[in-house]
């Protein structure tokens, strides 16, 4: 099950509250600043820093070269307040 494309434009990590790296097919989120991954559950995120778990060297590695060989884009540009902000209709 994946994430709905609404729900990723807006979540990001609690620990640095900066955007997250969606592995659809892992059913996870990553956080490649704190090394940290977030599961997914049944298509919930589950973002609680206690039920993260760190992602050593060799791993943090592949899941960059994943990014890069899949073009994976991270939830959201730091600085883009449109995220928070809706379509702007209002």
């Amino acid at each position: 099950m994946t994430l709905d494309d609404r729900l990723l434009e807006i979540l990001a990590c609690p620990s640095d509250k900066g955007p997250l790296l969606y592995f659809a097919d892992e059913e996870s989120l990553y956080n490649p600043r704190t090394r940290m991954r977030y599961r997914v559950d049944d298509g919930i995120p589950v973002m609680l820093i206690e039920e993260a778990a760190s992602v050593d060297d060799t791993e943090h590695q592949r899941l960059m070269a994943k990014v890069e060989a899949d073009g994976i884009e991270p939830t959201f540009k730091p600085g883009d307040d449109s995220r928070a902000a809706g379509d702007g209709a209002g």
